[in-house]
């Protein structure tokens, strides 16, 4: 049962929100929602966190005399640099320039069919910074002067807000401020987009903006996953380019359904036999037999490219210590995770399905970007909120069977994500719909009433960290 401030906050938010919305064009000023509903997401604390990392006087020298070429690098390394802080570890003493980037970029494109590009926003004070690389060369420079760090921080509260919460899933306040982001984040770039016929997209994001729910941004017309396949980087320099195709890969897929001192997830054991059982091969372990003894004893066993753990996955502020993913028997922490030596054998995909990131952190942003590099996995998927376990099944389900036809993995999440937003995948009569049938819901749940998936609360917290192939 919530407690009576949680109900009162988000009452008043409801009201704020709905005040809001409105017919007319959005505009670069909105009202953000009752600070309390983000707990720590003030507005005085994420101004200061916005301000505090993006005071960067070199990328704005380079940035306001327009030499974006040379701008790169200072920005992948001063990024870089700020990962490197918050794990205590040396990521790459190599340099990455513009034209290596794009060089790359056309390569992976030539071997998976899908035509990608780096898109660096930059959060300035009085304004935000779009950089693009595409395959083609020369970096493209906008620059948004309405997006100042307030403007910005507002709309990113308020989108936040509204869509992380079970309590909106039948609104749509979350409308305004994605479309407002979605005018200064993309809009300015769409015609270079389509004119170089790019179809995924590598988010490379200062602070601030590293947990932004990026699916949700809307034109007006269509959310951005509707339009574009993409992942969220630290860095290209830090992101394994390297192709290969999963089809023939196998699965360890882990999880437990009960825990001491958490809430239980009586969907995992679905979950991980739809996955193991019905569209992949692989091994299954669950509640006891998820241990990470367990884990490390398998991966020797077997040169498992997908790792799934179904469990509860926590980021929060502070060291990397404070965040970990929960074992049967123990917490893994985010600063245990290179230890395990996940690059031998390699593994492709990382797997958390139920997560929960304390959002506006500046630590936890760090740690939820930098997880597939703090992890030495080439990707990882993982959410930003809490996700029903009705909504993670449904989402789950269809992802493992994209995975089986799309050429990379940020296309096979888009095709899931989109069959949630349409209703190709809801509950209904005690069943799980999805495109490739029905499956029977777990006791816990066949009692659930016919429930529609299609809210972005159910699917936009999931997110491609990493190499979007």
């Amino acid at each position: 049962m919530k407690s009576i401030l949680s109900s009162v906050s988000l009452l008043l938010t409801v009201l704020h929100l709905a005040v809001t919305m409105s017919s007319e064009p959005v505009k670069a000023q909105v009202t953000i929602p009752n600070p309390e509903m983000a707990g720590t997401n003030s507005l005085t604390q994420g101004h200061s966190l916005l301000t505090q990392a993006v005071n960067l006087p070199d990328i704005g020298t380079m940035l306001d005399q327009d030499k974006v070429t040379q701008a790169v690098p200072i920005i992948e390394q001063t990024w870089e640099k700020q990962y490197e802080d918050y794990f205590g570890i040396n990521l790459s003493d190599q340099s990455m320039m513009a034209e290596e980037i794009a060089a790359t970029l056309g390569k992976v494109a030539a071997q998976t069919g899908k035509k990608p590009a780096v898109l660096y926003i930059i959060p300035r004070p009085q304004q935000l910074e779009l950089v693009l690389i595409t395959p083609e060369g020369k970096p493209i420079h906008k620059r948004v002067l309405e997006a100042n760090n307030e403007a910005l921080l507002q709309q990113l509260q308020q989108l936040k807000n509204s869509i992380s919460h079970l309590d909106f899933v039948n609104t749509n306040y979350y409308l305004p401020p994605a479309q407002q982001l979605y005018q200064w984040m993309i809009a300015p770039l769409e015609a270079d987009l389509q004119a170089h016929k790019i179809d995924t997209l590598l988010f490379c994001m200062g602070a601030g903006l590293r947990t932004l729910p990026l699916a949700t941004l809307h034109d007006g017309q269509q959310f951005l996953v509707e339009k574009y396949s993409f992942s969220r980087i630290p860095a290209f320099k830090l992101t394994d380019t390297v192709y290969a195709g999963l089809k023939s890969s196998q699965v360890l897929a882990m999880g437990a359904s009960t825990f001491q001192d958490q809430p239980s997830l009586p969907a995992v054991p679905a979950e991980l036999s739809n996955i193991v059982e019905d569209l992949w091969s692989g091994k299954l372990f669950l509640n006891q037999d998820f241990t990470l003894a367990n884990l490390q004893s398998q991966r020797q066993q077997n040169s498992f490219k997908i790792i799934h753990l179904a469990t509860h996955a926590d980021f929060q502020p502070g060291k990397p210590s404070n965040s970990f993913i929960q074992f049967w028997d123990e917490k893994l922490t985010l600063a245990q995770m290179r230890q395990l030596g996940w690059q031998q054998p390699p593994v492709e995909l990382l797997v958390l399905s139920a997560c929960k990131t304390a959002i506006g952190d500046k630590e936890v942003e760090l740690g939820f970007a930098g997880l597939a590099v703090q992890a030495r996995v080439k990707s990882a998927l993982a959410s930003l909120w809490y996700v029903s376990d009705e909504g993670t099944l449904g989402l789950m389900t269809e992802f493992y069977r994209s995975l089986k036809t799309a050429p990379i993995k940020a296309e096979a999440l888009r095709q899931a994500q989109i069959a949630m937003l349409t209703g190709q995948v809801r509950l209904a009569d005690g069943q799980l719909h999805s495109s490739r049938g029905n499956t029977p819901l777990p006791p816990a749940l066949a009692s659930l009433e016919n429930e529609n998936l299609s809210h972005p609360y159910y699917w936009a917290a999931f997110t491609l960290v990493g190499s979007p192939w």
